[in-house]
């Protein structure tokens, strides 16, 4: 049975380090997103998969823009830079270069569906061997907080303060549904990062992913839901539960398809 300390007073042991929790692929230092944000947990449950796989010495990572590319810089990985949009078709380009490379996108919902919904496509239907991370809060955060082509009904965003309204905006776009049934793609899955559980979960889609590309098995895709209280114009407190009630609700969490399954 572990031993019961009193809090009420200063403890008569000093505290010690049990172990090195630092994510070693991850380079220290304090990252410049919102409190509350879900990409930190997001990036870091990638990178961490990558590293133990043990991939890490042939993985290159393309970025998009976005509020998670402040994180290029501090991973100790291949990193490049795409522009807005285009991150699928750099990360082609690489792997054709680059065979035994792994390579994998970060994108936001604003830069793979509203600025480059043809690149992700396209890659996804030539079953390019690469896996494609979307992080998706339905809001352009970085850009002004503006609704993207993912952000649910009744959603405020700073440009519709009264909610995305169908008749005027459009219905959202389901990404992970709409790439699943491409016949080059062996992997789709969606994910959130609102709860531990919901991580825990994400962390096996992103390997299943990610082993599905060293396999050499075709194109992969893992979206992940993840929390914008700022954009949202919430507390920070109450976005977990936000992200389960608004976002969960229309893009389901789960694995959308599989290749592996029954070979």
């Amino acid at each position: 049975m572990s031993e019961i300390l009193e809090t009420a007073t200063p403890p008569k042991r000093k505290a010690k380090l049990v172990d090195d929790f630092e994510p070693s692929l991850i380079l220290e230092g304090k990252h410049q997103l919102c409190a509350g944000c879900g990409e930190p947990a997001a990036l870091r449950s990638t990178v961490e998969i990558i590293d133990e796989l043990g991939l890490a010495d042939r993985a290159i990572g393309v970025f998009g823009i976005g509020c998670y590319t402040s994180f290029s810089p501090v991973l100790d990985l291949e990193v490049l830079q795409a522009l807005h949009g285009r991150a699928p078709s750099l990360a082609t380009g690489l792997k054709r270069v680059q065979p035994d490379s792994i390579v994998f996108t970060i994108q936001g919902d604003g830069d793979m569906v509203n600025e480059g919904l043809q690149e992700v496509i396209h890659t996804a239907a030539r079953g390019e061997p690469v896996t494609c991370v979307m992080l998706n809060n339905g809001v352009f955060g970085e850009t002004g907080g503006h609704m993207t082509s993912t952000t649910v009904l009744g959603q405020r965003t700073k440009n519709t303060l009264e909610g995305r309204d169908p008749k005027q905006h459009g219905f959202p776009i389901r990404m992970a549904e709409m790439l699943a049934p491409l016949d080059g793609v062996a992997y789709v899955a969606r994910g959130a990062t609102n709860n531990a559980g919901n991580i825990f979960q994400l962390r096996k889609m992103l390997q299943s992913a990610f082993e599905v590309q060293r396999d050499g098995l075709g194109f992969s895709f893992v979206e992940i839901l993840t929390m914008c209280p700022t954009g949202w114009f919430i507390q920070t407190g109450e976005a977990p539960d936000y992200l389960a009630d608004k976002m969960a609700s229309y893009h389901q969490p789960g694995i959308i398809k599989d290749a592996r399954e029954g070979a």
